[in-house]
Parts: C-alpha cells; structure tokens; sequence
C-alpha cells in the first residue's frame, strides 16, 4: 500500500451512470491485476475503493458506477485537480494459474478489473474468452476494448436488448482451462457452480479503512475467517464457503 497523490486527465461517462477517470501518478504500489485503489473525498469520512481497470506507466485508469454521494462527487470532478488515493490494496489475480485457455466473466461493474488481466494474459500468450454480463444494452461498455486486445469476446443482456438474452452464465464456454470472475455475489455464486475448472473470484464488500485494520469487511471460508480487502478480493474457487 502507498498512498500517492495523483492528478485526473480524464473523467468521462461511457453509460449513463458508469464513468472512467484516467489519474497520472505513482503507480508503483500496484503489482497485479484484480487490485484496488481507495480515494479519498472531501467531506466524507471513508474512502471509497474502486477497482484498477488499467495501468500503464504513470497513467492509472479506474471504472466507477455512480451510486451514492462519493462516487457522485467523484463524477463532477475535473482534468487539473488532484485526488489523495491509496494505491496497491489487496491481492489481485495470480495468472500462473491460467492455463492455455483462460475464461474471464464479468458482471456490471465487476468488468473492469478483468481488462488488465486479459491484457496481461494476452501478452502472455494465453488464448482468452471474455464473457460480460450486463441487465440492458444501455450498460454496456468496453466491449469493444476487450476485442481490440486480441480476446474472444460474449456478451449477454438479462432483458435480451443486445447480445444473448439471459445470464452470463448462459454465454460460457466449453472446457477452459481455468476462469477469473469478478462481479456481484449471486453471479460469482451461480459461476462457481456452473464453471468445472478451477477459478479465482474477486469479491465486492462494503470497507471501512480498506487495508485490513477494521475488520469491517471480514467473511468466513472454509480456512476460517478473512478479510475481503486484505486477504483478498480475489480468493480461489476452492476456498470459498458460500451461505445459503
């Protein structure tokens, strides 16, 4: 962890209510993809914490849905100003595990992280299925990025606007040889019982100070008890313990 200052280049919508902010900066804590960073906000007291979509040298891109007071306030700064960030948090994705043919699947907001690891995965060689899942086709986005790194890519659309109607769960593959989901709880459950191989699943919990101290966002898994922030978000398939 390293908390930085970093300056915003861009803060643009790509739907109506997801937005991308490119920060230059110190980008040096970050070490994988499925990481995340937590912002501070003038006037609020916790930070919020939003997944690393992109690093690429100095330049840092981050995907945020707009859903509550910090994330609106996030929305209406400008190119010039400053945000306090906490850079590097948790444990991202270890792609060693991919194998020849990795399966990447998102949901909603969940998508971002995933373009950095396909990017990773892609330079290594990896022949990568991108599989998003989204409620309309008014919410999708990087659809098109994904497809420009080289992956083969599936989207699905809950109300059947674009894409296949129905789940993510509907557009999977056959045979991968190891899957990376990040998303909403009920999809990363409806995944793991979907998905034969073995897979990493990032988790999405409300944090208090984002770097393991509060216990705020602690779940049970079958080691006993871990924090979603520290210990994870991303943790394997095998050690998940699911409630019912």
């Amino acid at each position: 962890m390293k908390q930085v200052n970093l300056l915003i280049l861009e803060n643009a919508p790509l739907t109506d209510s997801v937005w991308r902010i490119v920060l230059r900066g110190d980008n040096s804590a970050i070490t994988a993809p499925g990481q995340f960073v937590n912002i501070r906000l003038d006037g609020l007291y916790l930070r919020r914490p939003i997944s690393v979509c992109d690093v690429e040298g100095d330049r840092l891109t981050l995907i945020y849905k707009v859903v509550g007071a910090g994330t609106e306030q996030l929305s209406h700064m400008r190119p010039g100003e400053a945000l306090d960030v906490l850079s590097g948090l948790g444990n991202g994705y270890d792609i060693a595990c991919a194998g020849a043919r990795p399966l990447l699947i998102g949901g909603g907001v969940g998508v971002p992280p995933l373009y950095l690891l396909a990017k990773k995965l892609i330079g290594a060689g990896r022949t990568v299925t991108v599989c998003l899942g989204f409620n309309t086709k008014d919410e999708v986005f990087y659809e098109n990025e994904f497809r420009l790194l080289g992956c083969d890519v599936r989207v699905s659309t809950v109300d059947g606007s674009y894409g296949t109607k129905g789940f993510v769960t509907d557009i999977l593959p056959d045979a991968p040889t190891h899957y990376f989901a990040c998303g909403p709880e009920p999809m990363l459950k409806a995944v793991h019982k979907a998905v034969g191989c073995s897979g990493q699943l990032s988790f999405e919990a409300r944090m208090g100070c984002g770097f393991g101290a509060c216990m705020g966002c602690t779940c049970e898994t079958i080691a006993g008890y871990k924090r979603i922030c520290r210990d994870g978000p991303v943790m394997r398939k095998e050690e998940i313990k699911w409630s019912n």
